[in-house]
């Protein structure tokens, strides 16, 4: 595989090729700003930002829909983007987690380009299909502000891994003129540490991902078969960062959109009419796919085990299989799709209660479930061009 031909290089060895310094806490030290062509963890011209390690030159203009493994001065990254930031949407979002969301809605910034692409994606318009409009760090900076404007709650940053310099750049740039709000980190879970380790100081909250204890599936669904292994030495560093969860309660009337709740009513984040907002922490969301309990088990054992109540863990039956859904994929994504009859499907009704009954037979109640019908092409947002 690909992702295995390069080693990851120290901090130490990245820091003086770059021509930066680490201080004494471990971190890059570029002075300010922060290098918007020298990365702190990479050079542009050979991306190491996440753990396909594929070494392209990001300094070239991405073409929408590219979708190349390949690397070196000639081809594109599998992210499939250039260095400059790409946003796809940047709006409200009322169907989070109710202590991310809350009343008003959680700001989210979606961002374009994936570095996982998994072949059932419900967002391929943006993670392969190439929509989306250049920003600089300075403008993302202003989104965040007139999202904050419109009430937001925080700000969430989705799928924005092969962005982070950029973003660490916009975050400091918010911060700088008084910016207040958490700031929510978004992602597949498919992150290398040295990456994350940009971001120290500057994410409140970690919502990423935990997809994959099965490594065929990750094979097959995501081209990514040692996607355990990196989740679980992620998911790590984000604890490290952030710790345990700091929930801070308000006095609205209600709620407004929720879909979420947890498992346990008496541990229900509205309790006696109070809102209940995260503000550091790590939330781990799983999706269960069809065919997909044993996998699903496998993850919440791994995280009970590893974790207990330090943190959050959100399990959704929102899968929306695509494959029959006219216009929803080009024609290469539904090549991918083809082979794999399960995913055609929605999850059925007694594969999720399997689920949540495998989180009550383990005693959790640091759990979200979803207790309604969250799946279909309807909550698919509408993509900027």
């Amino acid at each position: 595989m690909l992702m295995k031909q390069f080693r990851h290089k120290t901090l130490e060895e990245r820091a003086a090729e770059y021509g930066g310094k680490l201080s004494a806490d471990g971190e890059f030290d570029y002075g300010e700003p922060v290098g918007r062509e020298i990365w702190c963890c990479v050079d542009a011209s050979e991306c190491r930002l996440c753990p396909r390690n594929c070494g392209a030159d990001r300094r070239k203009k991405a073409e929408p829909g590219i979708f190349s493994r390949g690397h070196g001065s000639n081809a594109y990254g599998f992210c499939g983007e250039s260095s400059t930031i790409r946003i796809s949407r940047a709006a409200l979002h009322m169907w989070e987690e109710p202590v991310v969301s809350g009343t008003c809605g959680s700001g989210t910034v979606f961002f374009t380009g994936c570095n996982l692409r998994c072949i059932f994606c419900q967002n391929a318009a943006i993670s392969e299909g190439g929509n989306g409009r250049e920003v600089t760090p300075e403008e993302l900076a202003d989104t965040f502000f007139s999202l904050r404007d419109q009430g937001a709650h925080n700000i969430n940053l989705v799928t924005p891994t092969h962005f982070v310099p950029g973003i660490c750049d916009a975050i400091r740039i918010a911060k700088d003129r008084g910016f207040a709000l958490p700031f929510v980190y978004n992602t597949s879970g498919y992150e290398s540490v040295e990456t994350l380790r940009m971001l120290d100081g500057l994410i409140d909250v970690y919502l990423p991902d935990f997809k994959y204890m099965d490594e065929k599936k990750a094979r097959n669904y995501s081209n990514a078969p040692d996607y355990p292994e990196v989740a679980k030495t992620a998911i790590a560093e984000m604890f490290r960062q952030v710790g345990m969860p700091l929930v801070e309660s308000q006095n609205p009337d209600h709620y407004k959109g929720e879909i979420m709740k947890t498992v346990t009513e008496n541990e229900n984040p509205d309790i006696n009419g109070e809102l209940h907002l995260i503000k550091r922490g790590v939330i781990v969301r799983h999706l269960v796919l069809p065919l997909g309990v044993k996998n699903a088990c496998a993850v919440i054992d791994y995280l009970t085990e590893t974790y207990g109540d330090s943190i959050y863990i959100s399990i959704m039956n929102q899968y929306t299989p695509l494959y029959d859904v006219p216009g929803a994929l080009r024609p290469e994504q539904r090549k991918r799709l083809e082979p794999y009859a399960e995913l055609h499907r929605k999850v059925t009704k007694r594969e999720y209660e399997r689920v949540i009954d495998h989180c009550l037979e383990l005693g959790l109640t640091n759990v979200f479930v979803q207790e309604d019908d969250a799946s279909g092409a309807n909550f698919i947002p509408a993509w900027d061009e």
